[in-house]
Protein backbone atom coordinates (compact mmCIF):
# COMPACT_ATOMS: atom_id res chain seq x y z
CA UNK A 1 0.00 0.00 0.00
CA UNK A 2 1.60 3.24 -0.87
CA UNK A 3 1.84 5.60 1.73
CA UNK A 4 1.15 9.73 2.20
CA UNK A 5 5.01 10.32 2.27
CA UNK A 6 5.76 8.57 -0.77
CA UNK A 7 3.09 9.63 -2.89
CA UNK A 8 3.94 13.14 -1.50
CA UNK A 9 7.87 12.51 -2.18
CA UNK A 10 6.39 11.76 -6.11
CA UNK A 11 3.97 14.47 -6.50
CA UNK A 12 6.46 17.37 -5.42
CA UNK A 13 9.04 15.94 -8.16
CA UNK A 14 6.56 15.40 -10.47
CA UNK A 15 5.74 19.68 -9.68
CA UNK A 16 9.43 20.24 -9.65
CA UNK A 17 9.40 18.58 -13.17
CA UNK A 18 6.84 20.72 -14.56
CA UNK A 19 5.91 23.50 -12.49
CA UNK A 20 3.77 25.82 -15.51
CA UNK A 21 1.91 22.35 -15.88
CA UNK A 22 1.13 21.84 -12.62
CA UNK A 23 -0.25 25.37 -11.78
CA UNK A 24 -2.90 25.21 -14.18
CA UNK A 25 -4.05 21.83 -13.42
CA UNK A 26 -4.01 23.16 -9.84
CA UNK A 27 -5.56 26.27 -11.30
CA UNK A 28 -8.09 24.72 -12.79
CA UNK A 29 -9.31 23.05 -9.45
CA UNK A 30 -9.13 26.50 -7.70
CA UNK A 31 -11.50 28.02 -10.33
CA UNK A 32 -13.71 25.34 -9.92
CA UNK A 33 -14.29 25.68 -6.25
CA UNK A 34 -14.32 29.28 -6.32
CA UNK A 35 -17.05 28.78 -8.85
CA UNK A 36 -19.02 26.60 -7.18
CA UNK A 37 -18.57 28.23 -3.28
CA UNK A 38 -19.48 31.52 -4.51
CA UNK A 39 -22.46 31.02 -6.66
CA UNK A 40 -23.94 28.85 -3.75
CA UNK A 41 -22.76 31.46 -0.52
CA UNK A 42 -24.61 34.29 -3.05
CA UNK A 43 -27.32 31.79 -3.30
CA UNK A 44 -27.38 31.73 -0.03
CA UNK A 45 -27.01 35.31 0.99
CA UNK A 46 -29.79 36.43 -1.19
CA UNK A 47 -32.31 33.96 -0.04
CA UNK A 48 -31.54 35.64 3.94
CA UNK A 49 -31.69 38.86 2.34
CA UNK A 50 -35.47 38.22 0.61
CA UNK A 51 -36.69 36.55 3.85
CA UNK A 52 -35.17 38.97 5.99
CA UNK A 53 -37.12 41.83 3.77
CA UNK A 54 -40.35 40.10 3.82
CA UNK A 55 -39.93 39.23 7.44
CA UNK A 56 -39.79 43.23 8.22
CA UNK A 57 -43.43 43.29 8.48
CA UNK A 58 -43.74 39.68 10.55
CA UNK A 59 -42.58 36.47 10.54
CA UNK A 60 -45.36 34.32 8.81
CA UNK A 61 -47.88 36.05 9.92
CA UNK A 62 -51.50 36.72 9.22
CA UNK A 63 -53.61 39.84 8.88
CA UNK A 64 -57.13 39.77 8.53
CA UNK A 65 -59.15 42.64 7.83
CA UNK A 66 -63.24 42.56 8.53
CA UNK A 67 -65.57 44.01 6.13
CA UNK A 68 -68.87 43.22 4.26
CA UNK A 69 -70.94 40.14 4.17
CA UNK A 70 -70.85 38.96 0.08
CA UNK A 71 -73.00 36.01 0.93
CA UNK A 72 -76.37 35.60 2.69
CA UNK A 73 -76.10 33.53 5.79
CA UNK A 74 -78.75 32.21 8.05
CA UNK A 75 -81.54 33.91 7.09
CA UNK A 76 -79.57 37.04 7.13
CA UNK A 77 -78.63 39.01 3.66
CA UNK A 78 -75.25 40.21 2.64
CA UNK A 79 -73.94 43.56 2.56
CA UNK A 80 -73.64 43.38 6.45
CA UNK A 81 -71.21 45.03 8.07
CA UNK A 82 -68.46 42.70 10.01
CA UNK A 83 -67.71 44.63 13.15
CA UNK A 84 -64.98 42.67 15.67
CA UNK A 85 -64.60 43.52 19.21
CA UNK A 86 -61.85 42.68 21.72
CA UNK A 87 -64.35 39.64 23.29
CA UNK A 88 -63.75 38.60 19.69
CA UNK A 89 -59.80 38.24 19.70
CA UNK A 90 -60.47 36.88 23.12
CA UNK A 91 -62.35 34.00 22.21
CA UNK A 92 -59.89 33.34 19.11
CA UNK A 93 -57.27 32.84 22.26
CA UNK A 94 -59.36 30.58 23.86
CA UNK A 95 -60.22 28.40 20.93
CA UNK A 96 -58.10 28.27 18.43
CA UNK A 97 -55.98 25.43 18.64
CA UNK A 98 -52.59 25.74 17.21
CA UNK A 99 -52.68 29.44 17.62
CA UNK A 100 -49.14 31.15 18.70
CA UNK A 101 -50.69 34.52 19.23
CA UNK A 102 -53.13 37.31 18.30
CA UNK A 103 -53.86 40.68 18.44
CA UNK A 104 -56.27 43.55 17.57
CA UNK A 105 -54.75 46.83 16.23
CA UNK A 106 -56.39 49.91 16.53
CA UNK A 107 -55.50 52.59 14.19
CA UNK A 108 -55.49 56.48 14.27
CA UNK A 109 -53.72 59.73 13.71
CA UNK A 110 -53.19 62.15 16.67
CA UNK A 111 -50.54 64.96 17.09
CA UNK A 112 -47.76 64.26 19.20
CA UNK A 113 -46.86 67.48 20.46
CA UNK A 114 -42.72 67.93 22.18
CA UNK A 115 -42.19 71.85 23.70
CA UNK A 116 -43.41 73.86 20.79
CA UNK A 117 -43.19 71.21 17.95
CA UNK A 118 -46.05 69.02 16.87
CA UNK A 119 -45.99 65.71 14.57
CA UNK A 120 -48.67 64.26 12.57
CA UNK A 121 -48.78 60.65 13.90
CA UNK A 122 -50.02 57.47 13.11
CA UNK A 123 -50.88 55.54 16.17
CA UNK A 124 -51.76 51.94 16.91
CA UNK A 125 -53.69 50.65 19.77
CA UNK A 126 -52.19 46.87 20.14
CA UNK A 127 -51.29 44.24 22.84
CA UNK A 128 -47.67 42.66 23.58
CA UNK A 129 -47.81 39.76 21.03
CA UNK A 130 -47.97 42.40 18.42
CA UNK A 131 -44.45 43.29 19.12
CA UNK A 132 -43.13 39.80 18.48
CA UNK A 133 -45.42 39.11 15.69
CA UNK A 134 -44.48 42.30 13.96
CA UNK A 135 -40.82 42.04 14.29
CA UNK A 136 -40.75 45.37 16.51
CA UNK A 137 -37.69 44.70 18.43
CA UNK A 138 -36.85 47.79 20.78
CA UNK A 139 -33.54 48.92 20.74
CA UNK A 140 -31.04 48.65 23.64
CA UNK A 141 -32.24 50.03 27.01
CA UNK A 142 -36.02 49.92 26.02
CA UNK A 143 -38.90 47.26 25.73
CA UNK A 144 -42.00 46.79 24.00
CA UNK A 145 -45.70 47.25 25.61
CA UNK A 146 -46.11 44.45 28.23
CA UNK A 147 -48.72 42.85 30.12
CA UNK A 148 -48.67 45.11 32.77
CA UNK A 149 -49.22 47.86 30.78
CA UNK A 150 -52.53 46.89 29.34
CA UNK A 151 -53.79 45.61 32.58
CA UNK A 152 -53.09 49.10 34.27
CA UNK A 153 -53.72 50.86 31.28
CA UNK A 154 -50.45 52.94 31.41
CA UNK A 155 -50.05 55.98 29.44
CA UNK A 156 -46.77 54.11 27.78
CA UNK A 157 -45.66 54.85 24.09
CA UNK A 158 -43.39 52.84 21.42
CA UNK A 159 -41.34 55.09 18.86
CA UNK A 160 -40.56 54.08 15.45
CA UNK A 161 -36.76 54.50 14.62
CA UNK A 162 -37.46 57.41 12.31
CA UNK A 163 -40.19 58.70 14.32
CA UNK A 164 -37.78 59.38 17.45
CA UNK A 165 -34.96 60.94 15.32
CA UNK A 166 -37.15 63.32 14.05
CA UNK A 167 -38.86 64.06 17.34
CA UNK A 168 -35.76 63.69 19.67
CA UNK A 169 -32.99 63.97 17.54
CA UNK A 170 -29.62 62.23 18.66
CA UNK A 171 -30.90 62.02 22.16
CA UNK A 172 -31.82 58.92 23.60
CA UNK A 173 -36.12 59.24 23.66
CA UNK A 174 -36.80 56.33 26.26
CA UNK A 175 -37.59 58.09 29.45
CA UNK A 176 -38.97 61.10 28.27
CA UNK A 177 -42.08 62.11 28.26
CA UNK A 178 -44.45 63.69 25.26
CA UNK A 179 -48.03 64.70 24.79
CA UNK A 180 -50.06 62.21 22.51
CA UNK A 181 -53.38 64.27 21.66
CA UNK A 182 -54.04 65.96 25.06
CA UNK A 183 -52.27 63.39 27.36
CA UNK A 184 -48.71 63.24 28.74
CA UNK A 185 -47.23 59.80 27.80
CA UNK A 186 -43.88 57.86 28.58
CA UNK A 187 -41.38 56.68 25.67
CA UNK A 188 -40.33 53.21 26.79
CA UNK A 189 -38.66 52.01 23.75
CA UNK A 190 -37.77 52.71 20.25
CA UNK A 191 -37.84 50.46 17.03
CA UNK A 192 -34.49 48.62 16.25
CA UNK A 193 -33.52 49.79 12.58
CA UNK A 194 -35.14 47.22 10.60
CA UNK A 195 -35.70 46.36 6.41
CA UNK A 196 -39.31 46.07 5.39
CA UNK A 197 -39.98 46.20 1.71
CA UNK A 198 -44.25 45.82 2.39
CA UNK A 199 -46.38 47.06 4.83
CA UNK A 200 -50.25 47.38 5.22
CA UNK A 201 -50.68 50.55 7.13
CA UNK A 202 -47.10 52.40 6.11
CA UNK A 203 -44.04 51.76 7.26
CA UNK A 204 -43.31 50.34 11.21
CA UNK A 205 -40.11 53.17 11.17
CA UNK A 206 -42.97 55.87 11.07
CA UNK A 207 -45.28 55.20 13.69
CA UNK A 208 -45.97 54.53 17.16
CA UNK A 209 -47.64 52.15 18.92
CA UNK A 210 -49.49 52.19 22.54
CA UNK A 211 -51.22 49.46 24.72
CA UNK A 212 -54.82 48.67 23.16
CA UNK A 213 -56.22 49.22 26.52
CA UNK A 214 -55.41 52.49 27.22
CA UNK A 215 -56.01 53.33 23.37
CA UNK A 216 -59.92 52.70 23.72
CA UNK A 217 -60.00 54.59 27.05
CA UNK A 218 -58.83 57.71 25.32
CA UNK A 219 -60.61 56.98 22.21
CA UNK A 220 -63.77 54.98 22.92
CA UNK A 221 -63.25 53.24 19.97
CA UNK A 222 -64.62 49.78 20.91
CA UNK A 223 -64.29 47.95 17.13
CA UNK A 224 -61.25 46.69 16.03
CA UNK A 225 -59.31 47.58 12.90
CA UNK A 226 -57.70 44.70 12.17
CA UNK A 227 -56.33 41.12 13.42
CA UNK A 228 -52.49 40.21 13.70
CA UNK A 229 -52.42 36.51 14.40
CA UNK A 230 -49.54 33.54 14.20
CA UNK A 231 -49.73 29.81 13.74
CA UNK A 232 -47.25 27.97 16.29
CA UNK A 233 -46.17 26.31 13.04
CA UNK A 234 -46.08 27.66 9.13
CA UNK A 235 -47.08 24.62 8.00
CA UNK A 236 -50.22 25.17 9.99
CA UNK A 237 -51.40 28.47 9.26
CA UNK A 238 -54.02 27.41 6.37
CA UNK A 239 -55.86 25.03 8.98
CA UNK A 240 -55.62 27.94 11.75
CA UNK A 241 -57.23 30.63 9.67
CA UNK A 242 -59.78 28.33 8.78
CA UNK A 243 -60.50 27.66 12.62
CA UNK A 244 -60.65 31.30 13.00
CA UNK A 245 -63.36 32.04 10.34
CA UNK A 246 -65.29 29.61 11.83
CA UNK A 247 -65.20 30.91 15.35
CA UNK A 248 -66.03 34.11 14.20
CA UNK A 249 -68.51 33.48 11.45
CA UNK A 250 -70.41 31.36 14.37
CA UNK A 251 -69.71 34.87 16.87
CA UNK A 252 -70.57 36.95 14.11
CA UNK A 253 -73.35 35.18 11.97
CA UNK A 254 -71.76 34.80 8.83
CA UNK A 255 -70.50 32.07 6.10
CA UNK A 256 -66.50 31.07 7.32
CA UNK A 257 -66.76 30.49 3.58
CA UNK A 258 -67.15 33.92 2.95
CA UNK A 259 -64.01 35.51 1.96
CA UNK A 260 -65.40 39.15 2.11
CA UNK A 261 -66.11 39.15 5.86
CA UNK A 262 -63.27 38.63 6.58
CA UNK A 263 -60.60 39.45 4.07
CA UNK A 264 -57.00 37.43 5.16
CA UNK A 265 -53.28 38.34 3.88
CA UNK A 266 -51.62 35.28 4.75
CA UNK A 267 -47.71 36.68 4.45
CA UNK A 268 -46.51 32.86 4.70
CA UNK A 269 -47.21 32.60 1.03
CA UNK A 270 -44.59 34.91 0.30
CA UNK A 271 -42.04 32.36 2.58
CA UNK A 272 -43.11 29.59 0.35
CA UNK A 273 -42.52 31.27 -2.89
CA UNK A 274 -39.06 31.80 -1.44
CA UNK A 275 -38.41 28.55 -0.55
CA UNK A 276 -39.61 27.25 -3.97
CA UNK A 277 -37.78 29.52 -5.83
CA UNK A 278 -34.54 29.81 -3.85
CA UNK A 279 -34.58 25.66 -3.87
CA UNK A 280 -34.50 26.01 -7.87
CA UNK A 281 -32.41 28.82 -8.22
CA UNK A 282 -29.57 27.55 -5.95
CA UNK A 283 -29.64 24.09 -8.04
CA UNK A 284 -29.36 26.30 -11.16
CA UNK A 285 -26.17 27.82 -9.43
CA UNK A 286 -24.89 24.77 -8.19
CA UNK A 287 -25.17 23.17 -11.70
CA UNK A 288 -23.65 25.51 -13.31
CA UNK A 289 -20.43 25.80 -10.60
CA UNK A 290 -20.16 21.97 -10.94
CA UNK A 291 -19.93 22.41 -14.76
CA UNK A 292 -17.19 24.59 -13.91
CA UNK A 293 -15.16 22.46 -11.93
CA UNK A 294 -15.77 19.42 -14.00
CA UNK A 295 -13.84 21.35 -16.58
CA UNK A 296 -10.98 21.36 -13.61
CA UNK A 297 -11.46 17.71 -13.13
CA UNK A 298 -10.58 17.05 -17.05
CA UNK A 299 -7.75 18.59 -16.76
CA UNK A 300 -6.29 16.97 -13.93
CA UNK A 301 -7.10 13.41 -15.55
CA UNK A 302 -5.33 15.21 -18.57
CA UNK A 303 -2.60 15.86 -16.00
CA UNK A 304 -2.45 12.05 -15.01
CA UNK A 305 -2.35 10.58 -17.95
CA UNK A 306 0.38 12.65 -19.33
CA UNK A 307 2.26 11.90 -16.06
CA UNK A 308 1.07 7.78 -16.51
CA UNK A 309 2.99 8.33 -19.56
CA UNK A 310 6.19 10.12 -18.46
CA UNK A 311 6.45 7.61 -15.24
CA UNK A 312 5.76 4.18 -17.34
CA UNK A 313 9.05 3.01 -16.85
CA UNK A 314 9.26 3.03 -13.77
CA UNK A 315 6.16 1.75 -13.08
CA UNK A 316 7.46 -1.00 -14.71
CA UNK A 317 10.41 -1.65 -12.72
CA UNK A 318 8.01 -0.66 -9.45
CA UNK A 319 6.11 -3.98 -10.44
CA UNK A 320 8.75 -5.83 -11.41
CA UNK A 321 10.26 -5.72 -8.29
CA UNK A 322 6.97 -7.14 -6.51
CA UNK A 323 4.33 -4.04 -6.44
CA UNK A 324 1.21 -4.85 -6.78
CA UNK A 325 -1.45 -3.67 -9.07
CA UNK A 326 -3.60 -2.11 -5.89
CA UNK A 327 -0.28 -0.36 -4.67
CA UNK A 328 -0.19 1.27 -7.95
CA UNK A 329 -3.69 2.38 -8.49
CA UNK A 330 -3.38 3.17 -5.29
CA UNK A 331 -0.56 5.66 -5.71
CA UNK A 332 -2.00 7.26 -8.28
CA UNK A 333 -5.30 7.73 -7.34
CA UNK A 334 -3.93 9.63 -3.77
CA UNK A 335 -1.72 11.97 -6.48
CA UNK A 336 -4.73 13.04 -7.48
CA UNK A 337 -6.77 13.58 -4.43
CA UNK A 338 -4.20 15.35 -3.18
CA UNK A 339 -4.08 18.12 -6.62
CA UNK A 340 -7.60 18.33 -6.49
CA UNK A 341 -7.62 19.00 -2.39
CA UNK A 342 -5.21 21.49 -2.98
CA UNK A 343 -7.06 23.30 -5.46
CA UNK A 344 -9.85 22.85 -3.12
CA UNK A 345 -8.46 24.98 0.23
CA UNK A 346 -7.11 27.52 -2.11
CA UNK A 347 -10.37 28.08 -3.68
CA UNK A 348 -12.55 28.02 -0.38
CA UNK A 349 -9.49 30.87 1.05
CA UNK A 350 -10.47 32.70 -2.02
CA UNK A 351 -13.72 32.29 -1.44
CA UNK A 352 -13.85 33.26 2.10
CA UNK A 353 -11.97 36.20 1.32
CA UNK A 354 -14.24 37.64 -1.03
CA UNK A 355 -17.20 36.58 0.83
CA UNK A 356 -15.23 38.71 3.99
CA UNK A 357 -15.00 41.70 1.88
CA UNK A 358 -18.17 41.92 -0.09
CA UNK A 359 -20.15 43.81 2.72
CA UNK A 360 -17.76 46.32 2.06
CA UNK A 361 -19.06 47.36 -1.03
CA UNK A 362 -22.23 48.40 0.35
CA UNK A 363 -24.68 45.97 -1.87
CA UNK A 364 -25.52 43.80 1.15
CA UNK A 365 -29.23 46.07 1.10
CA UNK A 366 -30.01 44.30 -2.21
CA UNK A 367 -28.31 40.69 -2.50
CA UNK A 368 -27.71 39.75 0.97
CA UNK A 369 -24.30 39.17 2.41
CA UNK A 370 -23.02 36.19 1.08
CA UNK A 371 -21.82 33.03 3.17
CA UNK A 372 -20.11 29.88 2.74
CA UNK A 373 -21.93 27.82 5.39
CA UNK A 374 -21.62 24.47 6.48
CA UNK A 375 -24.15 23.12 3.29
CA UNK A 376 -22.38 25.15 0.97
CA UNK A 377 -18.99 23.31 2.43
CA UNK A 378 -20.34 20.38 2.70
CA UNK A 379 -21.56 20.12 -1.33
CA UNK A 380 -18.46 21.71 -1.97
CA UNK A 381 -16.46 18.97 -1.10
CA UNK A 382 -18.49 16.30 -2.00
CA UNK A 383 -18.10 18.03 -5.77
CA UNK A 384 -14.78 17.96 -5.14
CA UNK A 385 -14.15 14.25 -3.90
CA UNK A 386 -16.60 12.84 -6.88
CA UNK A 387 -14.10 14.80 -9.57
CA UNK A 388 -11.00 14.17 -8.03
CA UNK A 389 -12.09 10.39 -7.77
CA UNK A 390 -13.22 9.98 -11.57
CA UNK A 391 -10.10 12.18 -12.45
CA UNK A 392 -7.67 9.86 -11.05
CA UNK A 393 -9.36 6.44 -11.71
CA UNK A 394 -9.15 6.31 -15.33
CA UNK A 395 -5.30 6.83 -15.66
CA UNK A 396 -4.47 5.23 -12.82
CA UNK A 397 -6.22 2.10 -13.73
CA UNK A 398 -4.28 1.98 -16.84
CA UNK A 399 -1.17 2.51 -14.61
CA UNK A 400 -2.09 -0.41 -12.82
CA UNK A 401 -2.59 -2.97 -16.04
CA UNK A 402 0.84 -1.98 -17.41
CA UNK A 403 2.82 -4.86 -18.70
CA UNK A 404 5.95 -5.04 -16.48
CA UNK A 405 8.00 -6.22 -19.37
CA UNK A 406 6.76 -3.86 -21.76
CA UNK A 407 6.52 -0.64 -19.71
CA UNK A 408 10.62 -1.13 -18.88
CA UNK A 409 11.28 -1.29 -22.86
CA UNK A 410 8.97 2.19 -23.27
Amino acid sequence: MATFSEVLRQLLRDVRSQKLRTFLTVFGIVWGTVAVTLLLAFGTGLKKQLVKNTAGLGDRICIAWPGLTSVPYQGLGKGRRIRLMEEDVDAIRREAEGLAGVSSEYDTSMKLHLDLKTWPVDVSGVSPEFGRMRNLIPQEGGRFIDPTDMNERRRVLFLGDKLAENVFGKENAVGKTVMLGNSPFLVIGVLKPKTQDSSYSGRDNDKASIPGTTYRALTGEKYVNNLIYQAKSAFETESLTARILEILGKRKKFDPKDKEALSVWDTTGQFKFFDTFMLAFTGFLGIVGSLTLVVGGIGVSNIMNVVVEERTKEIGIKMALGAKQRFILTQFLLETLLVTAVGGLVGFAVSIGICAVFPKFGFTDSVGVPEVSAGVAAITIGILGLIGLLAGWFPAREASRLDPVVAMKL
